[in-house]
């Protein structure tokens, strides 16, 4: 098939969709991804496309896959930014797809914030008469809830219109978490008949990763992926502080994002030695992350739209057979406990997360990593997403 992806996040950028759109290409199919330049989770352009190095880079073949890249403002770190850089990508791709001459069978619309991105994609379906699948991970309006805005504001009012019609207009929608069909069929009255549950996968370097313990006096718990305001690192920070005469436990901070400042900050007043910063780290290097883990953790903050979202950390985790904790209420703290490979406890509930990292010192890791890989293969194996995504795709 020859297949539009739209997806404001693409590689160098950390996303999952980059192994997504070469993975069909390896699969026989022609990919054309149309995206922004990358700026996440810092918020500024990475090195190499700043200025006029910009260029080089507007239209390049990586891997197999065409990727042209729009304007995009910088999101930075505030409101005002952020909100030029929502609607510059969106609007800068839905010009950019209005002046594409390839012809393509259908169009992948890779959700997540802003719902506004999908605009581009579902024109360019609704112009060319061709299908379009909406892949959701956030739920819009009600993400921006998360993020401090009023559900009976003026503006949360204008972004639920915008959802619903962006929602509506897609020929099928995906979903990343079963609880995302309840929200759609009640909030945004969409036929439940083209909505399918289909979960993340992850990498293969995940699922090659070596999980066997490496040092048994030290209990080395990680947390990889972005800082910011949802993911609650905080909570990981105010646990650490209870347990930090505890020399035997060690967590670790992979990741960088809008909070990271506030959790060193953290960490100085509470004059910690058991937490240490990585910051971002590229994919290739996580794999010495997770192999030093015995255990890898997962936080949200307590919000009932982000309960909901089964982050794709938790596949990542599960497929490269690590133990969880969790400190996350919902879709992830259900699934969790069904696969029997960690220890969950409420999202921002500093003081059981604390009791639980003593408690794994004396859990069976092994047995909750073996559970971990188990449920991966069985649930979310990268096998079984592309014979489902292949097969909407197809019909």
């Amino acid at each position: 098939m020859r297949i539009l992806i739209v997806s404001q996040h693409y590689f160098p950028e950390n996303f999952r969709i980059t192994d997504m759109a070469e993975e069909l290409v390896k699969r026989g199919n022609q990919v054309t991804v149309l995206c922004g330049y990358p700026n996440y989770p810092e918020g500024y352009l990475y090195d190499g496309y700043k200025g006029k190095e910009r260029k080089a880079h507007k239209h390049e073949i990586i891997n197999g896959v065409n990727v042209i890249r729009c304007y995009e403002h910088p999101r930075k770190q505030n409101a005002f930014d952020l909100f030029l850089n929502y609607y510059s990508i969106s609007l800068s791709m839905k010009h950019t797809a209005k002046k594409l001459k390839d012809k393509f069978d259908c169009v992948f619309i890779n959700q997540l914030s802003p719902v506004m991105q999908a605009w581009a994609g579902l024109w360019f379906a609704h112009k060319h008469k061709i299908p379009s699948i909406l892949y959701c991970y956030d739920l819009w309006p009600d993400s921006l809830i998360a993020g401090g805005i009023k559900s009976n504001s003026l503006i949360f009012k204008y972004f639920q219109k915008v959802s619903n019609k962006i929602y509506k207009n897609a020929t099928k929608i995906l979903v990343t978490s079963k609880n995302f069909i309840e929200y759609f069929t009640t909030k945004h009255k969409i036929d439940s008949k083209k909505i399918f549950y289909l979960p993340q996968y992850c990498e293969d370097i995940f699922v090659n990763i070596n999980s066997s313990l490496k040092n048994a006096n030290t209990f080395n718990y990680v947390f990889a992926g972005n800082v910011g305001n949802v993911q609650s690192v905080e909570t990981i920070i105010k646990a650490a502080n209870i347990i930090k005469n505890d020399s035997s436990i060690k967590i670790h901070i992979v990741g960088d994002g809008s909070r990271l400042v506030k959790c060193k900050q953290m960490c100085k007043e509470f004059s910690l030695n058991n937490v240490i910063f990585y910051g971002k780290r590229p994919l290739e290097e996580m794999q010495k992350f997770y192999e030093m883990a015995t255990a890898m953790i997962v936080t949200l903050s307590k919000n009932e739209i982000l309960s909901r979202t089964l982050p794709g950390k938790v596949q990542s985790y599960m497929a490269a057979g690590k133990a969880i904790i969790g400190a996350i209420d919902g879709e992830a703290n259900e699934i969790i406990r069904e696969a029997n490979c960690g220890m969950v406890c409420e999202s921002e509930n500093y003081e059981d997360l604390a009791k639980i990292f003593i408690d794994m010192k004396n859990a069976d890791v092994e047995n909750m990593s073996l559970n971990s890989k188990k449920f991966y293969k069985e649930k979310f194996n990268k096998k079984i997403f592309f014979e489902k995504l292949l097969k909407y795709m197809e019909e």
